[in-house]
C-alpha cells in the first residue's frame, strides 16, 4: 500500500514535470515564432517607405531636369542606385543600396543651391516636402524594424531562447545599417572638372 502511493506520487510529478515543460516549449516556440513575425512585419513597413520614396523619385528628377538637364552624372547615379536597390535580396544589401541611393539623392538635392530657380520652382518643393516626410517615416520605421530585431536576436541569445528559435525554424535576423560613408555631407562640384580620387 505504501509502495502504491510513493509511485502515485512520482508518477503524478512525472506528469506535472511533462506539463511545466510542455507549456514553456509551447511558450518558448510561441514566442520565437512571434518575434520573428514582429521582425517581417517591420521590414515590410521600412520596404513600403522605401517604395514610396522610390516612387517620388523619377518625379523629382523630371522637376530638376527642366532647370539643371546638364547635370547628367547626378541623375544617372540617383537612377543606378535606385535600380541596384530593387536587385538586392537581404537585409545587408538592401541596407547598402538604401544607403548608395541616399547618397545620390543627397546630391540631386544639394543642385537647389546652385540653381536658385530650384527653389521657387513649385513642383521641386512640393516633390522635396513629400521626400523629406518620406525620409521622416522611414527613419522611424527602421528604427523600429531594429527594435524588432533587437528582441529577436536578444531572445535567440538566451539559455532556452537559442533551444526555441530553432525547434520553430527561426533565424537570427539582420540590423538594418547605413555605411559611415553615406553619412557623410554628399560633394558636388559644378566646375566640370573631374573629381580627385
Amino acid at each position: 500500500m505504501n509502495f502504491m502511493k510513493v509511485l502515485v506520487a512520482v508518477l503524478a510529478a512525472l506528469a506535472l514535470g511533462a506539463i511545466i515543460v510542455g507549456g514553456c516549449a509551447y511558450t518558448g516556440y510561441n514566442r520565437a515564432v512571434a518575434l520573428d513575425e514582429n521582425v517581417k512585419n517591420m521590414w515590410a513597413q521600412v520596404e513600403n517607405q522605401l517604395q514610396r520614396r522610390f516612387d517620388l523619385i523619377p518625379n523629382l528628377v523630371e522637376s530638376v531636369k527642366g532647370v539643371a538637364g546638364q547635370e547628367q552624372t547626378i541623375f544617372l547615379g540617383v537612377a543606378k542606385a535606385r535600380e541596384a536597390y530593387f536587385q538586392t535580396k537581404t537585409v545587408a544589401e538592401k541596407a547598402q543600396a538604401a544607403g548608395t541611393f541616399e547618397s545620390a539623392l543627397s546630391r540631386l538635392l544639394v543642385l537647389r543651391e546652385a540653381y536658385p530657380e530650384l527653389k521657387s520652382n513649385e513642383a521641386f518643393l512640393k516633390l522635396q516636402d513629400q521626400l523629406e516626410g518620406t525620409e521622416n517615416r522611414l527613419a522611424v520605421e527602421r528604427q523600429r524594424y531594429n527594435e524588432a530585431v533587437k528582441s529577436l536576436n536578444t531572445f535567440t541569445r538566451k539559455l532556452l531562447g537559442r533551444m526555441y528559435a530553432d525547434l520553430a525554424g527561426v533565424e537570427k535576423a539582420e540590423y538594418f545599417q547605413i555605411e559611415e560613408a553615406t553619412k557623410a555631407t554628399p560633394k558636388v562640384d559644378f566646375s566640370g572638372k573631374p573629381a580627385e580620387q
